[in-house]
Formats: structure tokens, sequence, C-alpha cells
């Protein structure tokens, strides 16, 4: 009895000891097979991975103007196991740095919280961007510093003061972009906004790499197998912008002491010609170790530049949206252009009134564009939404008038090659049937003449007018003409054609030029070219918005242009003279002497908002 149970505990040991070997040897597979952690802790104590950072890729305007480019500097580099002997006195007069600033630089190192990817075995960021006046010392006295190491990267430098909100910036990549991309590593740099933000893959290059081999000591004895597993780094590609410029510096001028926005595209392509928004801010404070503290002025700023007010801005177009009522009213039957409307200095319908200026009337829709008549508009809505005959019922009437705003480019986002673009507002039979329960043509008549619950962008508003100086279609606007060694996305070259037919666009186009001989937009007129326009002055809580679209010439357009000056009256105040200036300047390539001095006179023009919060 004994000996049998002697037995089976010979059997139990050896099988423990078994499974002990078992597990010894899995975890041993484990750690030099599939663990990479272990992985790079082993080969960090043979092996150095340098990396090299490729040059970012620079940008240019439409004629070859240099934007922005690349500037040399250094970064210096960390590893923690590495450090011996250090004499942090020398080190910190050498970088010009404190005890302070040196020991709670090393303690966020340490800090898992704030630094997540931290490892003693890998590189860390000690202090970025080192002033060139320190660069040099720091070089020559590197010997003495074991475990610190430089680093050559490029900082982004601007040949401009302008075009801040199309160009954008670049800083630090967070720690949420670090996970969400592995390119990326703490210390690296993204771009943060404008074209830096949207074209950051095609600017940012690859990286190269040097595998580096160490001796017992941690020392670099030279490059692993001849540098046969070195890997270059891949430079950024270029880019060329559709934006001009000079036409660019002439709009921000032109806006000094206003708020808005001015939107100008080339209609047969869709390259934006120029994007301002202001107020704005100058490019060059966002250079270098200054931009969180500027950044931080200027979030806080009650006037709000860091906002892009050309694509994020959403306002009511005003009479600027009437050109699209008169082409959606002909396409579906309710008008023709011969149609006339009364105009009792404004729409009176059951006891319900829109105001609008004196003017001959009845008129037909040419000269109703023309002097800008709300009462032909808000007659024509009135009788698209009440023709019972054609739709059943007012809610298909208006989810047929949706969809031919939404075939305009509007209620939705253009798709422009730039990030935060807002939707605007289109509304559809839904929103009103949630809002107001039951309701008539005459509860929403003000959306005829631009008001209401409509709002777009100045994008939209411009690229209202490439579609009709296309007469029907447009192409998503973009301010990248050009990437290096390729081109712009296909959807960026597609024609996206409107509801209406082309010969719609005629009398339309007929209309906006009688209102530059004769109408609302006399102030644009030229004798070198023909202007097409429409005024737009926007109902607002204080003083009233100013708005220009428009294009030049008539026939074979090059240029659509949409100005939103806020709080600026009536379209001719402001809107039109600006928008007239930036076609001069950009089909003529200069202002004439005249138009030189009202170009002063609207730059020193300003509008007093006051210090509110907006």
């Amino acid at each position: 009895m004994n000996k049998r149970i002697y037995e089976y505990r010979k059997f139990v040991l050896g099988g423990i000891a078994l499974m002990v070997v078992l597990c010894y040897i899995a975890r041993l597979a484990f750690l030099q097979l599939s663990d990479e952690g272990y992985k790079s802790k082993a080969d960090s104590n043979a092996f150095f991975n340098n990396v090299i950072y490729p040059s970012r890729g620079v940008i240019y305007d439409r004629n070859g103007t240099l934007l922005v480019y690349n500037q040399p500097a250094y970064d210096i580099m960390v590893i923690m196991r590495e450090i011996e002997d250090l004499d942090t006195l020398d080190f910190c007069r050498t970088l010009g740095i404190t005890r302070e600033v040196f020991d709670k630089r090393m303690e966020t190192i340490k800090d898992r919280n704030k630094n997540p990817g931290y490892s003693t075995y890998t590189q860390q960021l000690f202090m970025a961007q080192i002033p060139a006046e320190y660069f040099s010392v720091f070089q020559e006295k590197l010997f003495r510093f074991r475990g610190f190491s430089m680093r050559e990267r490029t900082i982004r430098r601007y040949a401009t003061d302008h075009c801040a909100h199309v160009l954008g910036d670049v800083a630090e990549v967070s720690q949420a972009e670090v996970e969400k991309d592995e390119y990326y590593a703490p210390g690296d740099y993204i771009g943060k906004q404008g074209v830096e933000r949207s074209y950051e893959p095609e600017l940012r290059g690859v990286k190269g790499v040097q595998r580096l081999l160490r001796d017992a000591r941690g020392r670099i004895q030279g490059h692993y197998r001849n540098g046969e597993l070195d890997r270059q780094p891949i430079p950024g590609k270029n880019l060329t912008l559709s934006i001009d410029a000079n036409l660019q510096e002439l709009g921000e001028r032109l806006m000094e002491g206003k708020m808005g926005a001015i939107v100008a595209i080339e209609p047969k392509t869709g390259e934006i010609l120029c994007m301002v928004s202001s107020p704005s801010y100058d490019p060059h404070r966002m250079e270098g170790k200054q931009r969180g503290v500027q950044m931080m002025e200027l979030q806080r700023d009650p006037m709000k530049p860091m906002l892009n007010r050309a694509i994020s801005g959403t306002y009511p177009p005003g009479s600027t949206f009437k050109t699209s009522q008169g082409l959606t009213f002909m396409q579906e039957g309710i008008i023709t252009p011969a149609t006339s409307y009364p105009c009792s200095h404004g729409f009176r319908c059951a006891g319900m009134k829109v105001g609008c200026h004196g003017h001959p009337a009845p008129l037909p829709l040419q000269p109703a564009i023309a002097t800008s008549c709300n009462g032909y508009f808000c007659w024509g809505l009135y009788y698209m939404l009440g023709n019972r005959g054609k739709y059943k019922r007012i809610q298909d009437a208006m989810e047929t008038w949706k969809d031919y705003m939404v075939s305009m480019g509007f209620g939705y986002r253009l798709g422009v090659d730039l990030p935060g673009e807002a939707r605007g507002m289109i509304p559809n039979p839904d929103y009103y049937d949630r809002r107001l329960g039951k309701w008539s043509p005459l509860s929403v008549i003000s959306i005829a003449i631009g008001q209401g619950e409509v709002t777009l962008t100045p994008l939209q508003i411009a690229n209202l007018g490439a579609t009709i100086a296309n007469r029907g279609y447009y192409i998503i606007p973009h301010v990248v003409k050009e990437i290096e060694g390729g081109s712009i996305a296909d959807s960026l070259k597609e024609k996206h054609y409107t509801k209406v037919e082309s010969k719609y666009y005629d009398q339309v186009v007929e209309g906006m030029r009688k209102a530059v001989t004769g109408g609302t937009c006399r102030a644009a007129n030229s004798t070198m070219y023909e202007v097409c326009g429409k005024t737009g002055t926007a109902q607002n809580r204080g003083q009233d918005h100013s708005v220009f679209m428009g294009f030049a010439p008539k026939e074979d357009p090059q240029i659509a242009i949409a100005v939103y000056v806020e709080n600026g009256g009536f379209g001719a105040h402001f809107g039109v003279p600006i928008g007239a200036l930036m076609m001069e300047q950009y089909i003529n390539g200069e202002l004439s002497s005249a138009s030189q001095q009202k170009a002063e006179t609207f730059q020193n023009k300003h509008i007093n908002y006051g210090t509110r919060e907006r």
C-alpha cells in the first residue's frame, strides 16, 4: 500500500516539475518571439535607431511665390538609463536654463500620465528647438553629457504676413494623435490647421533611420552591417496653392477694421483665388516655441481672429439668394422670364408684409434681379408653396424647393480641402413641421429673400456666383492647385450640375448684368470688362450686413467673388466697392491710380464693433 503511494507521488512530482519547465519555455518563447517590449529593450543594448526626419514640403502660391519654407532646428534628446556622472550645473549653463527647469522637465518625462510612452530604453524629448546661440556650444560639449544627443529637425517659417487661415500651422503632436497614427512619436510635429492639416500626409514625408551598433558600454561604434539596413528619409511633397498672393494681400488690406470674409473662385476650375477672413492674424505668430502663448492670446481675443469666417461663419445671404430663387421658379414652371409681380413697397398678402425700397412695379424677372425687388421673389415662393395643383401638399413643394437648393451647393458642406467647413442651414418640411406644427407659405416667406432660417457660408455664396458664371455647374472649391509629383483628387475636378437648365441661367446672368449697369451694383461697373453682380443687405439684430456676389467678365468668366462685411449696412456701401476692386486686381493684374485711391479709402474705413463678445 505504502509502496503504491510513493509511486503515485513520484508521478505527481515529476508532472509538477515538467509543468514548471514548460511554463519557463513558453515564457521565454513569448519574450523572444512575441513581446515587442522585451525585443526593443534587448535591441537597445546592441543597437541605436537614429531617426532622421524628412524636410516638410514647402508651399507656393499659384504664381510660384514662396509662402512657407523650412529652417533647421535642433532638439535635445535623452535616454534615461544611459545618463552617467552628469554635471547638471554645466549642462544647465550650456543650454541657458535653470536647475529648476531641468528638474521639472525630468519629472515630466518620467511621469507616465503625462508621457505614456516613457521607457528608460528609448529616446525622450528633453528640449525642443534650442536657440541657435546655444546649439554650437552644446554640440562641442556633447561628449560630456552621456545619455544626451541632438536631433536635427526643421521648423516652419512664413514668407508672408497674410493668408494665415489658409496656410495653417504646425505644432507638437498630442498623445491622442500619437495613438491614432503609428507614424508619430512624442515630440513629433503635425499640421494643426489649414492646408498644413488637410494635406499633412503629403507634406510630412517619410522618416528615415540609421541602425547604429553599440559596444558593451553603450557607445556608438558605427553603422550596423555598413549601413545596409539604414533607410533614407523621403522629403514631403511641395504644394502649389490656387491662392493669388497679391489678391489675398489686397483683400486683407480692404478688410482691415471690419469683420467678415472675401472668397474669390475661378469658375471653370473651382480654384480658390483668395480666402480672406477678418479679423485675421500674422502667421509669423505661429512660428516655433512661441506658438502656445500666441495661440492662447488669439483664442482669448473677443473678435475671434482664429475663426475662419470664410468657411466656418454662417450668415443670412440676403438678396444674393434671390438668384437661386428665380432659377428654381423658372425650372418649376412657376414663372417665365416675362412673368411680372406687383411690389407696393414690398410684398403684401393676407396681412403679411415684407418691406422693399422704392422702384417701378410690377416687374419681370431681369429688372426684379437688377433692382433687388423683395416683392417679386416673395410672390414666386408663395405660388410655388401654395400651388396645390402641382404639389399635393405644402410639404411636397417644400421638399422640392429644398432639393433645388441642395443641388446648388447649399445646406451641406461643399467639401473644400480645408478643415472646419460649416454646412449652413436650408430648412426642410420636417423642420417646419416640428417647429411650427401647422404652417403656410406666409409662415416661411422670408426665406425667398435669403432671410429667416436660411444661412450660408461666404464660400457657398461665392460658389453660387461661380455656378451662375458657369451657367449651371460648379466644381468643388479648393485651395491646392497642384501636389508635387501628382495631382489633386479627381473629386476636385468633377462638374456638379444643378437641377436647373442652362437656358434659365442666361436670364439670371442678364439680370445681374443689369444690376451693374443700372441697378444696385452700379459701383462695380467697369469700362474694361463686363461685370455681373448682385447685392445683398442681410438683416441683423444690429446694423445690417453688407453683401456682394458677382463675377467677371460676363462671357468666359475669370473670377467669381463674394464679399461679406458684418454690420456694413447696404450691399452697395462696402460689398460692391470691395468686390469691384478685387475683380480689377485679378483681371488686370494691378489697380489703376484711381482704384488705388479707392482701396486706401476702404482700407481706412473701419466699423466700430466695440469689444462685445461675438
